[in-house]
């Protein structure tokens, strides 16, 4: 059984699956694209704007987040992603205000931190300004790679941040009469554009406000992104179009950027919230992934062992180091035993209980 969380940051949903403990299969832990593309799939499954992985961590961090997009490619951060996974952790693991985590992405640590209002404060770290971090062709100007692209006729100067992620960000006058499906699409393929790019339309109400609306890589329109919202104040800056703190309106509401120290972070402050929690229907589960056990069981890590600190998939790469004590074996072996012998209703009844209770548990605490 698949069970997953369904949470969402101003309107930017993601499926978020537990997988601290190590126990996710590779089917699931190093999903194929396709089965990204169906479980995001807002009429044939679960819907959604993409992917939530939560992982061991593999370095200095608390866990590991991978982030897959809508259309199975794996993003290097997002900012509402990461909102929404800290809310997760601080649900399930009855974490109070003031906790922080850091978690390992593929744009480095990312720290989030829970407010006492619920909402979520993070150091997105300092932003990449040099054409080869972002990556684009655009080179920098004023402290900012930038220029001006013809796109369908028309001349759009345009300014490229780094976020861990590639944004390019295009100031208009009015975002209500802009081309914004065809302008969107063409400029997240753009040549000037190696790893692609998400892309932001800018209208500057104030240098205090500024209102956004967004075209994800892999994703298309959606209504926030976080990650965006932080490269276009830093944009915003550097172009002399806003102050170093603002609120950045997005289509799903809201978020407050900061960017005080030139050389330092960005910070980021909004809301996440749980929407339901869930069981794949054993369909939509990868037909490889039955030989483990991949019910969500949300817990703080296991004390450190020996055994623990034993990788099969990496020691046994080449042919079984332990074929006397075999982890894998022992583990496989529990899991058909587990199968065998319990019918899938109850295996469901068992789902639905945890999933009752962790919800149950979450309102008890007065989780906002």
């Amino acid at each position: 059984m698949l069970s997953f969380s369904k949470y969402q940051g101003l309107g930017n949903d993601f499926l978020i699956v537990e997988g601290r403990q190590g126990q996710l299969p590779h089917a699931i832990s190093d999903p194929d694209p396709a089965w990204v593309q169906r479980i995001c799939d807002r009429r044939f499954g679960v819907g959604g704007d993409g992917l939530i992985l939560a992982l061991p961590p593999q370095a200095d961090g608390d866990l590991r987040m991978r982030i897959l997009n809508a259309d199975g490619s794996e993003a290097e951060m997002c900012g509402n992603g990461i909102r929404c996974l800290a809310r997760y952790l601080a649900d399930t693991d009855g974490d109070a205000p003031g906790s922080s985590w850091d978690i390992e992405t593929l744009a480095g640590i990312i720290r989030p931190e829970l407010m006492a209002d619920g909402q979520l404060r993070v150091d997105m770290g300092p932003p990449f300004l040099t054409s080869e971090g972002i990556p684009t062709s655009l080179m920098p100007e004023d402290g900012v790679p930038q220029g001006v692209l013809l796109l369908e006729g028309e001349q759009l100067k345009v300014a490229a941040v780094g976020m861990g992620n590639p944004h390019v960000v295009v100031p208009v006058d009015d975002l209500a009469s802009i081309p914004f499906d065809a302008w969107g699409a063409a400029l997240e393929v753009h040549p000037a554009f190696p790893a692609k790019t998400n892309v932001h339309f800018l209208q500057v109400h104030s240098r205090e406000r500024l209102e956004i609306r967004v075209w994800e890589r892999g994703a298309g329109p959606t209504l926030a992104c976080g990650t965006g919202a932080c490269a276009t104040l830093v944009a915003a800056v550097l172009l002399g179009l806003a102050d170093d703190c603002a609120e950045v309106v997005l289509p799903g509401g809201p978020l407050m950027i900061e960017w005080r120290d030139r050389n330092g972070s960005v910070l980021m402050t909004g809301p996440a919230e749980a929407v339901f929690d869930g069981v794949l229907t054993p369909d939509l589960v990868p037909a490889d992934s039955t030989t483990a056990s991949i019910s969500a069981a949300p817990a703080s890590p296991p004390a450190a062992t020996a055994a623990a600190e034993f990788d099969c998939s990496k020691d046994c790469a080449d042919q079984c180091q332990r074929p006397d004590h075999c982890l894998r074996d022992e583990a496989q072996q529990k899991v058909q035993a587990f199968l065998s012998n319990t019918s899938l209703d109850s295996m469901l009844n068992l789902a639905s209980e945890s999933l009752e209770q962790r919800t149950k548990a979450r309102f008890e605490r007065g989780t906002p």
